[in-house]
Protein backbone atom coordinates (compact mmCIF):
# COMPACT_ATOMS: atom_id res chain seq x y z
CA UNK A 1 0.00 0.00 0.00
CA UNK A 2 1.27 3.46 -0.90
CA UNK A 3 0.03 6.79 0.36
CA UNK A 4 -0.33 9.48 -2.28
CA UNK A 5 -0.54 13.08 -1.06
CA UNK A 6 -1.32 15.90 -3.43
CA UNK A 7 -2.76 19.35 -3.86
CA UNK A 8 -3.72 21.96 -6.40
CA UNK A 9 -1.53 24.91 -7.37
CA UNK A 10 -3.33 27.47 -5.20
CA UNK A 11 -3.30 25.14 -2.18
CA UNK A 12 -7.05 25.28 -1.50
CA UNK A 13 -7.43 21.54 -2.22
CA UNK A 14 -5.39 18.82 -0.55
CA UNK A 15 -5.98 15.09 -0.90
CA UNK A 16 -4.76 11.71 0.27
CA UNK A 17 -5.14 8.28 -1.36
CA UNK A 18 -4.07 4.93 0.07
CA UNK A 19 -3.69 2.35 -2.68
CA UNK A 20 -1.23 0.29 -4.67
CA UNK A 21 -0.20 1.86 -7.99
CA UNK A 22 -0.93 -0.23 -11.10
CA UNK A 23 0.61 1.80 -13.88
CA UNK A 24 2.22 5.16 -14.64
CA UNK A 25 1.63 6.17 -18.23
CA UNK A 26 1.99 9.18 -20.49
CA UNK A 27 -1.11 9.76 -22.64
CA UNK A 28 -0.68 11.51 -25.98
CA UNK A 29 -4.33 11.53 -27.12
CA UNK A 30 -5.84 14.77 -28.40
CA UNK A 31 -8.11 15.13 -25.35
CA UNK A 32 -5.18 14.86 -22.90
CA UNK A 33 -3.14 17.32 -24.94
CA UNK A 34 -6.02 19.81 -24.99
CA UNK A 35 -6.94 19.44 -21.31
CA UNK A 36 -3.32 19.81 -20.12
CA UNK A 37 -2.21 22.36 -22.72
CA UNK A 38 0.90 20.24 -23.13
CA UNK A 39 2.30 17.38 -25.21
CA UNK A 40 0.84 14.67 -22.96
CA UNK A 41 -0.80 13.89 -19.64
CA UNK A 42 1.21 12.07 -16.95
CA UNK A 43 -1.16 9.76 -15.07
CA UNK A 44 -0.82 7.14 -12.37
CA UNK A 45 -3.55 4.53 -12.44
CA UNK A 46 -4.66 2.77 -9.25
CA UNK A 47 -7.26 0.19 -8.45
CA UNK A 48 -10.51 1.85 -7.48
CA UNK A 49 -9.80 3.67 -4.24
CA UNK A 50 -11.27 6.47 -2.18
CA UNK A 51 -9.91 9.99 -2.50
CA UNK A 52 -9.85 11.61 0.92
CA UNK A 53 -10.25 15.34 0.39
CA UNK A 54 -8.27 16.82 3.29
CA UNK A 55 -9.31 20.38 2.43
CA UNK A 56 -11.15 22.31 -0.24
CA UNK A 57 -13.57 19.60 -1.41
CA UNK A 58 -16.11 22.33 -2.21
CA UNK A 59 -13.69 23.59 -4.90
CA UNK A 60 -13.50 20.22 -6.70
CA UNK A 61 -15.25 20.33 -10.08
CA UNK A 62 -15.76 17.63 -12.70
CA UNK A 63 -16.06 17.87 -16.48
CA UNK A 64 -17.22 14.84 -18.47
CA UNK A 65 -16.43 15.20 -22.17
CA UNK A 66 -19.08 13.55 -24.36
CA UNK A 67 -18.07 11.79 -27.52
CA UNK A 68 -17.06 8.46 -28.93
CA UNK A 69 -14.25 8.26 -26.36
CA UNK A 70 -15.55 9.33 -22.96
CA UNK A 71 -13.18 11.57 -21.09
CA UNK A 72 -13.15 13.11 -17.61
CA UNK A 73 -11.28 15.96 -15.97
CA UNK A 74 -11.51 16.83 -12.30
CA UNK A 75 -9.99 20.15 -11.31
CA UNK A 76 -9.82 22.97 -8.78
CA UNK A 77 -12.45 25.62 -9.57
CA UNK A 78 -10.08 28.31 -8.27
CA UNK A 79 -6.78 27.58 -10.08
CA UNK A 80 -7.75 24.91 -12.64
CA UNK A 81 -5.19 22.33 -11.47
CA UNK A 82 -5.92 18.72 -12.40
CA UNK A 83 -6.97 16.40 -9.58
CA UNK A 84 -7.60 12.64 -9.16
CA UNK A 85 -10.69 11.14 -10.77
CA UNK A 86 -12.43 7.83 -11.34
CA UNK A 87 -12.01 6.85 -14.99
CA UNK A 88 -14.94 6.82 -17.40
CA UNK A 89 -15.53 3.09 -16.96
CA UNK A 90 -15.58 3.40 -13.17
CA UNK A 91 -12.88 0.75 -12.79
CA UNK A 92 -9.82 2.75 -11.78
CA UNK A 93 -8.69 5.89 -10.04
CA UNK A 94 -6.38 8.16 -12.04
CA UNK A 95 -3.98 10.56 -10.36
CA UNK A 96 -2.48 13.35 -12.47
CA UNK A 97 1.17 12.88 -11.48
CA UNK A 98 1.81 16.64 -11.48
CA UNK A 99 -0.70 17.08 -8.64
CA UNK A 100 1.41 14.99 -6.24
CA UNK A 101 3.36 16.74 -3.49
CA UNK A 102 6.12 14.12 -3.63
CA UNK A 103 7.96 11.97 -6.15
CA UNK A 104 5.96 8.76 -6.63
CA UNK A 105 7.57 5.36 -6.04
CA UNK A 106 6.62 4.37 -9.58
CA UNK A 107 7.91 5.75 -12.87
CA UNK A 108 6.33 5.97 -16.35
CA UNK A 109 6.50 2.71 -18.28
CA UNK A 110 4.09 3.28 -21.18
CA UNK A 111 3.23 5.93 -23.75
CA UNK A 112 -0.38 5.48 -24.85
CA UNK A 113 -2.02 6.93 -27.96
CA UNK A 114 1.52 7.45 -29.30
CA UNK A 115 0.17 7.70 -32.85
CA UNK A 116 -1.65 10.90 -31.74
CA UNK A 117 1.46 12.54 -30.26
CA UNK A 118 2.16 16.21 -30.89
CA UNK A 119 4.22 16.65 -34.03
CA UNK A 120 6.67 18.85 -32.09
CA UNK A 121 7.16 16.47 -29.13
CA UNK A 122 10.55 14.99 -30.06
CA UNK A 123 11.90 18.36 -31.19
CA UNK A 124 10.80 19.78 -27.83
CA UNK A 125 12.53 16.99 -25.91
CA UNK A 126 15.75 17.72 -27.79
CA UNK A 127 15.51 21.50 -27.39
CA UNK A 128 18.06 23.44 -25.30
CA UNK A 129 17.73 22.94 -21.55
CA UNK A 130 17.89 25.93 -19.18
CA UNK A 131 16.37 26.87 -15.89
CA UNK A 132 13.86 29.67 -15.72
CA UNK A 133 12.19 31.64 -18.44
Amino acid sequence: MTQFLGSCLCGKIKYSIDSKPQEFYLCHCQQCRKITGSAFASNIQLKLAEVKWLSGEENVKRFDFPGERNFTKVFCSNCGSSLPYINEKGRALVIPAGSLDHTPEISPKTNIFWEDKAEWLEEGINANKRSGF
